[in-house]
């Protein structure tokens, strides 16, 4: 149980805050905002006890269905930094709109512990609980803003596709529980190498059949094609503020479920040439392909940048997979926790790169005002030279341009690719990457040789001024110095 602290203390630190939020005015609901901050940063403090307890190694809790190892210790103190900036980033935005409410807070940490939930799961129902916990929380955030028809629009789409995703991973488990007789991952890959060694085609078709609901509801839940079409809208129709939180923390936790079910669980279905000749590799190929076609060219026709950036993390999760699909080799898995430490290492910049460029709209949002058409970064040079430099930093990062570490993501997780044998796929992701620069640089050309529009002073908050500044340079500086953030996703995957 000791394992469990740091979800155990935010469940508690949650409820606490709901309660003391009710004696709160709107004057007094900074100690609401300070709470959850400190409840994020109780969390991390628990989480390095736990591993300085297990010394980052394996260790199993609650009859096996929680799990605590250096993967799960690393995501879950980023997604603590992350949350904690979305926190930061969004506090003038909020209060404008009169969204500064307690429920927002309060949401978003039990959104959280659904994360650090599914990222610790090692039960096919505890990975279920987590993923409910967290989808529940963004459904409702989605909708905060009760009188936008856009964002209730979006949350009913978000809540009935997420509905449906779910059914079909709940069908993909309930079929593997009914083969392998357990609902432990450990239990469920012992179970698929003793049917694969059985030689039984019925019982492989009936695996075959699980996984291929396995990967969909996964799928949806990363935001890949052809399981895409809720981004666009939810990221469009949310205020601001949320699409923020919606677009970073939450794929972490992704990635985590990811790996927790495809490399713990379903390892022996990646892909033998012998025993089970196509594997969840296959199908993610096809998914990254597909992703990575369709968001980089359905971003160029936007003129939205929530939608451009919307469909360009379509594109940037078809990349991450290209690092999951590379890990078994012929049935031999000797190079995978280079290939899977890469697609961790790209999640994370991802999410870094998220947090900037999002958190950019909100900065020049403001009451009455949404910055949300790419026209609104037009002469951004002219009105603010530093921010536009940080967008600058956010686009090039995300085009994949060096020296900033889009470009190292981008090169980590092709070595992995090329290192597979996959050179074809390599080559369609460099064609496919070229394309998506076009419309980060278009971002670029109107900031700095275009008129501004609109001709507001920017007026920030000082903590949001210094974060979002060190957002930006974060992403250069690890472009100049990736190796320490490379090194510790390896340890973090040579650890599961």
């Amino acid at each position: 149980m000791l394992l469990a602290y740091p979800e155990i203390f935010l469940l508690a630190s949650g409820c606490a805050i709901l309660v003391i939020d009710l004696f709160l005015t709107q004057e007094t609901r900074w100690v609401t905002y300070l709470l959850s901050l400190a409840a994020l940063l109780g969390c991390a403090l628990l989480t390095m006890v736990v591993v300085g307890m297990t010394g980052g190694r394996l260790a199993y809790t609650f009859n096996g269905m929680f799990v605590s190892d250096m993967m799960a210790s690393v995501l879950k103190m980023f997604t603590y930094i992350t949350v904690a900036l979305c926190l930061v980033y969004s506090r003038a935005y909020m209060t404008d709109r009169g969204l500064y409410r307690g429920e927002y807070f309060v949401l978003v940490l039990f959104a959280t512990l659904g994360m650090m939930v599914m990222i610790s799961a090692s039960h096919f129902l505890t990975l279920y609980l987590g993923l409910e916990l967290m989808s529940l929380c963004l459904y409702s955030l989605v909708a905060l803003n009760r009188d936008s028809a856009a964002s209730t629009e979006a949350a009913m789409k978000y809540f009935v596709l997420g509905a449906l995703a779910s059914g079909l991973l709940l069908y993909g488990m309930s079929m593997l529980y009914g083969m392998t007789g357990s609902l432990e991952l450990r239990e469920v890959a012992t179970g698929t190498v003793r049917i694969l060694q059985s030689g039984d085609p019925s019982s492989k078709s009936v695996l075959a059949l699980g996984l291929v609901f396995i990967v969909s509801g996964l799928a949806f839940k990363v935001g890949v094609v052809p399981f895409h079409m809720w981004i666009p809208d939810v990221y469009h129709g949310a205020p601001s503020a949320v699409t923020l939180f919606v677009s970073t923390g939450p794929k972490l936790a992704a990635f985590a479920m990811a790996m927790r079910l495809l490399v713990n669980g379903l390892q022996p279905l990646a892909g033998d040439p012998t025993q089970f000749p196509s594997g969840w590799q296959d199908m993610l190929i096809i998914l990254s392909v597909l992703s990575m076609a369709i968001g980089n060219l359905a971003a160029i026709a936007q003129s939205n940048i929530k939608r451009m950036l919307a469909y360009s993390t379509i594109s940037h999760m078809g990349f991450m997979l290209l690092g999951l699909l590379s890990g078994v080799v012929g049935g031999n898995a000797l190079s995978a926790p280079e290939a899977w430490s890469s697609a961790m290492f790209y999640a994370v910049v991802y999410v870094l790169m998220s947090l900037g460029a999002f958190g950019m709209v909100v900065l020049l949002s403001r009451a009455g005002f949404e910055a949300e058409r790419i026209d609104d970064f037009k002469g951004l040079n002219a009105r603010s030279p530093w921010f536009a430099f940080i967008m600058l930093l956010v686009m090039f990062s995300l085009a994949g341009v060096p020296p900033t570490v889009g470009f190292y993501a981008k090169l980590a997780v092709l070595q992995a690719v090329l290192g597979a044998g996959h050179v074809w796929l390599a080559v369609v992701a460099v064609g496919f990457a070229l394309v998506g620069t076009f419309y980060y640089l278009r971002v670029v050309k109107l900031m700095y040789f275009d008129e501004p529009q609109d001709g507001a002073e920017i007026r920030t908050k000082l903590d949001m001024n210094v974060l979002l500044s060190a957002n930006g340079l974060a992403m250069l500086a690890l472009g100049i110095l990736p190796q320490p953030l490379v090194q510790l996703c390896f340890v973090a995957i040579k650890g599961l």
